[in-house]
């Protein structure tokens, strides 16, 4: 049990570490390679601030643990929404000014309709994880028409600034975009092994571990690239890190693993209790961002409802934890029974 806290902690603080890494080499290599800065926001680092659970995913999914994948996929979501937004938008109010991120906004809302659409009876086939993918590379192909018919959005002008201020030749990016997928893969399969241990040892189900532990370690990159984005006022960057993401976790994530391994059967609480959440909290997303007269802006106020959401749900998730193991131990107690 000790030797698995130890691998989760060391595999988070390599897991951040690496993505970060391997998004400071994707994206200057991008640069030098010509590519308009726009291009390297929508792709280059949503790509690679999605890397870890989308690394993570298929790890656990061939070892065997699909729900842990399925699991981090939602609860990244949900994680990205309610914590990084929450945080992000209390420290600061958000204004989203892209019209790239704007148009991003109801596109997330169907991925996330759609999503549970396949769930709908209870498993997720090879055929339906197949789909999602190629909603992935077809998400892929429009992010590269966008960004080259909009240059001047705002979301660009704020990535060509970072590219500016953290300048990186051609030779350094590219042993940095090597060195850390490497370090992703070698990461990621030290965390779900402590994750799985740690879930085996207390009896706790994968979902509930991908829900909660895995995703909030996997969606640590999003959360300091937002906060820091925003105390620079850069607040496409902050939300269109998040809403990108979140794309890429229920089209790529669920997809990579679910093509990996398919689950005939998964447990009903993803439907009644996990999926509703992610949607609730990404219809509230849309009505807060996308500004229906004009600039879309989460305020104080919102990012403190997102948060106080956040919280909420993984209060209850700790509760049921807590109540399932109790009631376990109390079954398995001699004189326990009458």
């Amino acid at each position: 049990m000790i030797l698995a806290v130890i691998a989760i902690l060391g595999g988070f603080a390599l897991l951040i570490w690496s993505a970060d890494r391997f998004v400071d080499g994707a994206a200057a290599t991008a640069r030098h390679a010509g590519m308009p800065s726009l291009l390297i926001g929508m792709i280059v680092v949503g790509f690679g601030t999605s890397a870890p659970e989308m690394v993570v995913s298929a790890m656990a999914a061939l070892g065997g643990n699909p729900e842990l994948a399925l699991g981090n996929a939602l609860g990244s979501n949900i994680v990205n929404t309610g914590l990084v937004l929450g945080v992000t938008a209390v420290i600061a109010p958000i204004a989203v000014q892209s019209r790239i991120v704007r148009k991003e906004l109801p596109l997330l809302l169907f991925l996330s309709l759609l999503l549970g659409a396949l769930l709908w009876g209870n498993s997720l086939t090879r055929v339906e994880a197949g789909l999602l993918l190629a909603g992935f590379f077809a998400l892929i192909g429009w992010s590269i028409f966008a960004a080259l018919r909009n240059r001047t959005d705002e979301l660009g002008s704020e990535i060509d600034q970072e590219l500016q201020v953290h300048p990186m030749t051609l030779g350094r990016a590219i042993f940095w975009l090597v060195a850390g997928l490497l370090l992703l893969v070698v990461s990621s399969r030290v965390l779900v092994w402590g994750a799985v241990s740690v879930a085996q040892t207390m009896g706790v189900s994968d979902l509930i571990i991908g829900l909660t532990i895995v995703a909030l370690g996997t969606s640590l990159p999003e959360l300091a690239a937002s906060v820091i984005a925003t105390r620079k006022g850069e607040h496409d960057i902050a939300i269109g890190n998040v809403v990108g993401s979140n794309m890429f976790n229920l089209l790529a994530v669920v997809g990579i693993a679910g093509v990996i391994a398919p689950v005939p059967d998964l447990s009903p609480e993803i439907l009644y209790r996990d999926w509703p959440v992610m949607l609730a909290m990404t219809l509230a997303l849309f009505v807060m961002a996308y500004g229906f007269r004009g600039e879309g802006r989460i305020n104080r106020i919102e990012g403190g409802i997102l948060l106080t959401a956040f919280v909420a749900y993984n209060t209850y998730l700790v509760l049921q934890v807590t109540g399932a193991l109790a009631g376990g131990l109390a079954v398995a107690a001699p004189g326990a029974l009458p």
